[in-house]
């Protein structure tokens, strides 16, 4: 398996949900950056579960950076960073342990592992893995929040209940970054309820995110296969559950005649902006200087109480299944720090791509 993201600021995932660790390794990482454990504690905090509505297995999150840090600040060597599993119950996978989970890696995974798989809350499959990506993110988030670049997600849509789209970007992202259910348009209770109700029915229910990111400079990406869209969302993609992405108006340009969804382009003091951003801040695989605006679809977590049909993997028998355990009725909320976090790496990447190993040496 091959498990790194990124060309000059790389990030190696490794470890297991039931194993003694997980963690990763950031590599091309420019030194003296403030390792700021409050920022990082903040994040993971809301990527942790926080009541009913979310799994039973809290974990406490203890990371120790292992290299890559001295004095409290990154020394440019390879960043790595251990994280504990702790609140582990493995005897919940026992009687399931051949059983195809519907919708999970079980079947896929056993068959790459030729059976050697660690079937254990999805082994290294499992969104436990995140906590790793949350931890890198919230460093480079910071980075970036030097320059100004910032990134803000929003849940726009959970089943039928809707949010409003970003508006005012500046005031709007750190809004929805100090939000623990972050929306735009006080929708958060009716989204609560709507996952509440699936999981009285031993169901789950998925929904949509929306990100923005701002003041990135232009002519970032590179056209065809190092687009900003296929680097964004080749890292989405990597995040389980995410299984649909698109930039500014999206599917909805089906609906478009080119002069409407066509971005005019105009100047005021010396900079160039577009009157409408259909494009996500895109053109020909680079920015333009307007916010990148991408939505994510976030399928039902599988991991569900009713009755479903799947196989032995041993003996392909067909059988049946009702998954107990520890689980999240809906991701929707906790996945949305490790998108933003995962976003940062690719900018980071992207400005390393362009500006060289000391990235942040541009004007802003």
């Amino acid at each position: 398996m091959r498990n790194v993201f990124g060309k000059n600021v790389t990030l190696t995932l490794f470890g297991e949900s039931h194993g003694p660790y997980c963690g990763a390794t950031l590599d091309g990482m420019i030194p003296g950056v403030l390792i700021d454990e409050e920022y990082i504690s903040e994040q993971l905090f809301k990527r942790r579960p926080q009541n009913k509505l979310e799994t039973p297995r809290v974990e406490e999150d203890e990371y120790e950076f292992i290299s890559g840090v001295f004095n409290g600040y990154t020394t440019g060597a390879p960043l790595t960073v251990i994280v504990k599993n702790q609140n582990v119950r493995s005897e919940d996978y026992d009687e399931m342990a051949k059983l195809a989970r519907p919708s999970h890696a079980d079947y896929t995974g056993y068959v790459k592992a030729n059976g050697y798989n660690d079937f254990r809350g999805g082994g290294h499959f499992s969104g436990r893995l995140t906590v790793a990506i949350v931890i890198m993110g919230a460093i480079l988030q910071k980075v970036l929040e030097s320059k100004n670049i910032l990134i803000g997600t929003h849940i726009l849509q959970v089943n039928n209940v809707l949010d409003r789209n970003f508006e005012n970007f500046e005031n709007e992202i750190p809004y929805v970054n100090s939000l623990l259910f972050p929306t735009l348009n006080h929708v958060e209770n009716e989204m609560k309820q709507v996952i509440l109700e699936a999981s009285k029915k031993r169901d789950s229910v998925g929904g949509v995110t929306q990100t923005a990111i701002i003041n990135l400079p232009v002519a970032l990406g590179d056209p065809w296969f190092s687009s900003v869209e296929s680097q964004i969302a080749s890292a989405c993609f990597a995040i389980g559950g995410i299984k649909g992405v698109e930039f500014g108006a999206g599917f909805e340009f089906a609906n478009m005649f080119g002069s409407t969804a066509n971005d005019a382009i105009f100047s005021e003091d010396d900079k160039v902006y577009t009157k409408t951003n259909n494009n996500g801040g895109i053109n020909g695989g680079l920015t333009n200087g307007m916010p990148v605006i991408f939505n994510c679809a976030i399928k039902p977590t599988p991991s569900i109480g009713t009755i479903q049909d799947t196989i032995n993997l041993e003996t392909l028998e067909n059988t049946k299944l009702a998954i107990n355990g520890r689980h999240d009725p809906a991701i929707i909320r906790r996945i949305v720090v490790v998108i933003n976090a995962i976003t940062a790496l690719v900018v980071c990447d992207m400005l390393a791509q362009k500006y060289g190993e000391n990235f942040l040496n541009f004007e802003a």
